[in-house]
């Protein structure tokens, strides 16, 4: 019965948002505010001027009928506008796009041809699909994860295949090509076959174009000048002298195609390039629709615009269209001219309807070289070489994929450039997130922050490790192997302390990998503690019953961290007689009872010189008698001494053992038996090595090391004497 509430329940969750979803234009309607029509009247007109004039020329990038790209910009502003999130983004045809259809489209269906435009409006249908299903399941937060360096090689490369296959058309030459070389070559070798009257009209149109916008930028430069071109055809008759044009277009409302939406054997066909013109899409959107956001202050949201672009291309393939996605441009111009509300872009589409069946006689005569001008004008600002300088400079990752992207654009099947540069996004992500940034830390110079100085010494006992990233399967190996090889670096140091403030999650590798951590510090006699773990990180130690294995007391407050270990952890004779380098601010009260001018510190001391003797061999040799040894009781009782400090050794010690303190045998002339070897004994062995060092440096060569120290001596269960 509860897993039935519980499928129910989670029925509900899913359903419910998506209903809201598509109930958006009803949503719209009603909360629309009234003074918001004028200006969203004005914005809508304005963005008509430049939508007209780039639904004819991006249909004939993709090589399609004019009057596909008219009823896709009707179609996807109208949809797009009642369907989507962001009040300014303007949906319909788009340069890149365009360019990404015909490439797909063209290694499946000879361009030209009625399938040609069936396949398009196909692909519409089953971008729109994936869109619409990646919004309504809320998968908005995937485009996050595509670089924006995919999008700029995409878009320059795209630039200049557009620029590249207008040359053509804008100098009136005609031979067959099938890339981008090939187009280059015939480029070179039909110029002098190039038709004068073509040239003059489509040079004549983008030096137009570049003059309007020097005087005012604001002028409707292309549609003026492709009306003048026009004009300037219909006057001198130069249709009738070569010249390429439009030809007249239908003026009727976008008609219900019949499309081939069942047919499984061109869904396979077309599958790839529909999923990079939805992926493209749904990107080039989104960005489009947050640059914008930022100056507005709109939340946005994305999972809406997902379903309001899948909307747009579902009713542009169904109604004689092609794919589109949100433009840059067009969005830009409806932001300037004041657009309040989506329902701009649902004006303009209106007012593409009214000029359809009011301007289409006129196009009879536009001139395809004029439209060729115009694209690659267009083109040309496609490029942005701004950005690309900037990528190129700031990261070798995302200028890698901005270069494979843009290389594949101009080499390569576009589509599967695309796809190439998204799977380079996701793999880059995953690198960087496998492999997070993790560092050793000390207290800065006023001990009020953690910071990363690689120029100064650590404290030879505490190792301070933050991590920046968070502890999943797919990064713990990493941090492991870098704590691992630190702790191999720095043997000394047999305390840990991560700092895990930057760590949002962890998983259960996570938590296994800090087990291993645990485990391998305290077989060496130290321990770790972790500060800054945040709630969830927290909830996950203890459903794991990490925080039993690791005991409450590891797991510190960060404000408190250093003190309590180093005031309940640390061996205070380490840092009063070996370590100068003073690292946290407990350290700084610390007496310095002796000179330690001359006398060898740790990294000086060569342990090759030095003579260790392993707690057991001591004990055998301490007690001849009772190991049984007989080779062991020939030999002579060795003569321990215990250099810590009195209270040190009052807790334990070994029982045969002499107390001379560091800084008596150091400073003073204390008498050791010559005829005797000497044993130094200390807790880990490091102050031993430190007086073993400075005994045979004057000359005293009869002496060893404990190895391990008191820590060693009671792992192996041996006796050792307490003073009360």
């Amino acid at each position: 019965m509860f897993a039935k509430l519980g499928s129910q329940f989670n029925l509900q969750q899913t359903v419910a948002p998506a209903v809201r979803f598509l109930r958006r234009p009803a949503v719209l309607f009603r909360t629309y505010d009234r003074s918001n029509l004028r200006p969203d009247l004005t914005a809508g007109l304005t963005v008509t001027v430049i939508l007209l004039p780039q639904a004819i020329a991006f249909a004939l990038i993709a090589e399609l009928p004019p009057q596909m790209g008219i009823y896709s910009a009707i179609l996807g502003a109208i949809v797009g506008g009642l369907w989507g999130s962001s009040n300014q983004i303007h949906t319909g045809p788009t340069n890149a796009i365009s360019l990404l259809v015909f490439s797909s489209l063209a290694a499946v269906v000879a361009p030209g041809s009625m399938q040609f435009a069936i396949a398009a409006g196909v692909m519409a249908v089953m971008a729109g699909l994936f869109q619409l299903l990646m919004g309504l399941f809320r998968l908005g937060m995937l485009v996050n994860f595509v670089s924006h360096s995919v999008i700029v090689g995409f878009a320059s490369g795209a630039g200049v295949l557009i620029a590249i296959k207008q040359v053509s058309p804008l100098l009136g030459l005609s031979f067959e090509s099938h890339n981008v070389a090939e187009t280059l070559v015939g480029i070179a070798a039909n110029l002098s076959n190039s038709h004068t009257q073509t040239a003059v009209i489509g040079l004549g149109t983008m030096l137009l174009i570049v003059i309007l916008r020097r005087i005012n930028n604001r002028l409707p430069a292309a549609l003026i000048t492709m009306m003048i071109a026009s004009l300037v055809v219909f006057l001198l008759r130069l249709d009738e002298a070569g010249v390429r044009v439009i030809g007249q277009l239908p003026t009727s409302f976008p008609p219900l195609a019949d499309l081939p939406l069942f047919n499984l054997e061109v869904i396979s066909q077309l599958s790839t390039g529909a999923l990079a013109v939805a992926a493209i899409g749904l990107v080039e959107t989104t960005a489009i629709a947050r640059s914008v956001s930022a100056q507005t202050g709109q939340r946005l949201d994305s999972n809406q615009e997902f379903v309001g672009q899948g909307m747009a291309n579902i009713f542009m393939g169904l109604f004689s269209g092609y794919p589109g996605a949100g433009s840059f441009s067009r969005t830009a111009v409806n932001f300037k001219a004041g657009a309040k509300s989506s329902m701009a872009a649902v004006f303009s589409g209106i007012f593409m309807i009214i000029a359809l069946f009011t301007l289409a006689p006129l196009a009879a005569y536009l001139p395809t070289a004029a439209l060729a001008g115009v694209l690659i004008i267009t083109a040309y600002g496609m490029v942005d070489k701004g950005e690309i300088a900037r990528i190129w400079r700031s990261h070798p990752g995302d200028a890698s994929i901005m270069v494979t992207t843009l290389v594949g654009t101009l080499f390569l099947e576009i589509e599967f450039a695309v796809l190439l540069g998204i799977i380079l996004s996701l793999g880059l992500y995953i690198w960087r997130t496998s492999t997070p940034r993790i560092q050793p830390v000390l207290p800065d110079d006023t001990f009020s922050h953690f910071i990363y100085r690689p120029e100064q010494s650590p404290c030879p006992q505490l190792a301070i490790i933050e991590v920046y990233g968070d502890l999943y399967f797919g990064a713990v190996n990493y941090v492991e192997e870098f704590i691992t090889d630190y702790a191999d670096a720095h043997p000394e140091q047999r305390y840990l302390l991560l700092r895990l403030d930057h760590v949002n999650t962890c998983d259960f590798s996570g938590i296994h990998m800090l087990e291993t951590l645990v485990k391998m510090y305290r077989d060496q006699g130290g321990d770790v503690f972790m500060a800054g773990t945040n709630y969830r990180v927290k909830q996950m130690m203890l459903s794991s019953e990490f925080d039993s294995f690791l005991g409450e007391n590891n797991i510190l407050d960060e404000d408190e961290a250093i003190g309590k270990i180093f005031y309940q952890n640390l061996d205070p004779a380490i840092c009063i007689y070996e370590c100068p380098i003073r690292a946290f601010r407990e350290c700084q009260n610390l007496p310095k009872r002796i000179d330690l001018a001359g006398i060898p510190l740790m990294d000086e001391i060569a342990s090759e010189h030095i003579m260790f003797v392993e707690p057991l061999h001591l004990w055998q040799q301490l007690h001849p008698a009772s190991s049984g040894n007989g080779a062991a009781a020939n030999t002579a009782v060795p003569h321990v001494v215990d250099v810590r400090e009195p209270r040190e050794y009052r807790q334990g010690h070994i029982a045969e053992a002499q107390l001379i303190p560091l800084p008596t045998l150091l400073s003073t002339d204390v008498k050791l038996p010559a005829d005797k070897q000497i044993v130094l004994v200390c807790r880990s062995g490091r102050r031993s090595r430190r007086a073993a060092a400075a005994l045979q440096n004057i000359g005293c060569m009869n002496v060893q090391v404990l190895q391990g120290g008191m820590l060693a001596w009671n792992s192996a269960g041996l006796l050792e004497a307490v003073d009360f």
